[in-house]
């Protein structure tokens, strides 16, 4: 259950001009400060932290999200989950990877019934397919979105977890409740459709 007294963006409610300059004042604050303070329950800096936070947990949210409603619906029921159990977070751990977990993992949860989907009906005994190189090494982030948008939901997450944030082969299998192998074959496939993607918009431009 929420405690939250402020309001949280939705799909029909954008962020105003006002709640973006306040989201830039609030940088002037430490984030030891605004840490400590929402672990004594305070409303005030509970506000301050999503505001401060916000951008950088939709650019999480945006790319294990089918849309940018699915992405903000995730990114607010991950707030609230920080809110509720940040007396857990340790504050000798960067506040953004405790952060990016939590919304990684409420995104996931989100799409899990999509994704298990697609697991039962397209792995069938696939063969990996030899390619290792980064394939998106020199992208922005919007071209990276644009690209993870072409791949199936299974293979865009598990490239997501893999590729951009850092997690390993068997914490994908225990997130994902797959079989390790199962998540290197998705991998592999992922790299392998963008890197036809890539070699296809390249030809286009020539």
């Amino acid at each position: 259950m929420s405690f939250l007294t402020f309001t949280l963006p939705n799909k029909d409610r954008h962020i105003t001009r006002h709640q973006e300059r306040l989201m830039h004042q609030t940088k002037s604050i430490t984030e030891s400060e605004i840490v400590s303070q929402c672990k004594k329950g305070s409303l005030k800096y509970q506000e301050v932290l999503y505001k401060q936070y916000y951008g950088y947990a939709m650019g999480v949210g945006l790319r294990y999200s089918i849309n940018r409603d699915d992405a903000l619906e995730a990114v607010n029921d991950a707030f609230i989950k920080v809110f509720n159990n940040i007396h857990t977070y340790n504050e000798d751990k960067p506040f953004k990877a405790w952060l990016r977990t939590v919304v990684v993992n409420t995104a996931i949860d989100q799409r899990r019934k999509g994704l298990k989907f697609q697991l039962n009906t397209d792995i069938d005994d696939a063969p990996q397919i030899g390619y290792n190189a980064s394939v998106v090494g020199t992208l922005n982030a919007q071209d990276i979105l644009k690209l993870l948008n072409e791949l199936p939901a299974i293979q865009s997450t598990i490239f997501n977890l893999y590729e951009i944030d850092g997690y390993n082969h068997d914490e994908i299998a225990t997130m994902l409740d797959i079989p390790v192998s199962s998540s290197r074959v998705y991998l592999s496939r992922a790299k392998e459709r963008l890197r036809k993607i890539l070699s296809t918009e390249e030809q286009s431009y020539e």
